[in-house]
């Protein structure tokens, strides 16, 4: 498929995150011909934390991604510091997930898994800046997209991985559901000795001197010569209007040891934040031929602000989906099927999401957060059990104790 025959698509993707990325290369390998289109032109940089759990890691290797080649730094768990007390937790040793973490700027990351896409047979159209869905007024269902240089693409079936912009579902009348939490995060790479961690690490008090501040940390090694350090904050927190967020890192780093270069002289660029859509903030993920994957259907756990996960996740099930779906004689088949991805994406990540929005409501309050590390990190057996539930990381059967209980807890939740 060239360039100048867009018609000739079967499915277009509309941005090469994680998400879309990972929906074009299933779709290519099964025989799609696929167009993903990109706004930016790679190398091209995304605000995150840079940390891969097992969970992600897990969907880079069905992806066949060389997770050995230079520029992946693993991690064996997550090093926790609040009240007090300092933790290492391994990563749970499970047969459904790798007992091991990566670090992987998505600066690399994001070029990488959509030059993957591409030798799969995707076809990559960079700098083209999706403005809108073509719609057909006699079927009210998406057709195609409409770039900002006027020109169409068209496909019978478009996935937006477009990110919390989300312009292809508002466009189609697919809004923002106030009822789920959102968080925002900021982060800055710095250069220090501090590059190379076999940890995630994760700071669940943020202090200003003598003063809380509210919010969560973390300080992830890229392994290059620097680290990538943030924060992060949730609206269920009276602080989150209020708060100048690239100023609060500052505060809180400056606190940091001197050695580890935390500080302005040290920074290889500027504070950048984003915003981060959680529970399935948005919402149908199925609409008239518009399918939504990653952070435009608001997949970020709201336990960890992890989201790269749940965009792979998203996108290998949308892609499946719709190579179902298009192989079915009738428009009539072809929908029931493609209804089928709003209902999976709920049976399995609904009833967690869920139990997501309750803890982050509760950690709102400064008070129930201080208590929770002042009494929590002191057990390690209630902190394992606490690093499954957060990173969503249990064996669906044959697991442990901690297994069953997190399972059991996720299937009479409400979906999200």
């Amino acid at each position: 498929m060239s360039e100048h025959s867009p018609e000739a698509a079967d499915v277009i993707v509309v941005g090469a995150g994680p998400a879309g990325s990972t929906t074009a290369y299933y779709l290519a390998q099964a025989g799609m011909r696929v167009l993903l289109l990109e706004k930016a032109t790679f190398p091209r940089d995304k605000i995150c934390g840079d940390g891969l759990t097992p969970r992600a890691v897990r969907q880079l290797i069905a992806m066949g991604v060389d997770i050995n080649a230079p520029g992946w730094i693993r991690n064996k768990g997550l090093r926790i510091y609040g009240g007090g007390v300092r933790l290492e937790l391994p990563w749970p040793e499970l047969a459904t997930f790798p007992d091991f973490g990566l670090v992987r700027p998505r600066m690399d990351l994001d070029q990488l898994l959509a030059e993957h896409a591409v030798r799969a047979g995707a076809v990559l159209m960079q700098g083209t800046t999706v403005t809108e869905p073509i719609i057909d007024e006699r079927t009210d269902r998406v057709t195609g997209v409409r770039t900002k240089d006027g020109r169409e693409f068209h496909a019978p079936l478009v996935v937006a991985a477009d990110g919390n912009s989300a312009r292809l579902a508002l466009a189609m009348g697919i809004r923002k559901r106030e009822d789920r939490p959102m968080g925002v995060a900021v982060r800055c790479y710095y250069e220090t000795p501090r590059h190379e961690d076999d940890y995630l690490e994760s700071w669940l008090e943020l202090w200003d001197g003598e003063k809380l501040l509210p919010g969560y940390g973390w300080v992830f090694g890229c392994g290059n010569g620097t680290s990538n350090v943030g924060l992060g904050l949730l609206n269920t927190s009276k602080s989150f209007q209020n708060t100048d967020y690239r100023e609060m890192l500052r505060r809180w780093t400056a606190g940091m040891p001197k050695e580890w270069q935390f500080d302005e002289q040290h920074a290889t660029g500027p504070i950048r934040g984003a915003a981060l859509p959680m529970g399935f903030n948005r919402q149908p993920h199925y609409s008239r031929g518009l399918l939504l994957v990653g952070d435009a259907g608001g997949m970020v756990n709201p336990f960890n602000g992890e989201g790269i996960d749940y965009a792979m996740e998203s996108g290998h099930l949308a892609a499946d989906i719709i190579v179902q779906a298009l192989a079915r004689p009738t428009a009539a088949q072809r929908e029931r099927a493609l209804y089928e991805y709003p209902r999976i994406l709920k049976e399995e990540h609904g009833g967690y999401f869920t139990i997501g929005r309750i803890f982050v409501k509760a950690i709102g309050d400064p008070r129930v957060m201080k208590f929770a590390t002042r009494h929590g990190l002191p057990h390690p057996t209630l902190m394992r059990f606490t690093l499954k539930l957060l990173a969503n990381l249990t064996d669906p059967r044959g697991g442990d104790a901690m297994d069953r209980i997190i399972n059991a807890m996720t299937r009479i939740a409400p979906d999200a």
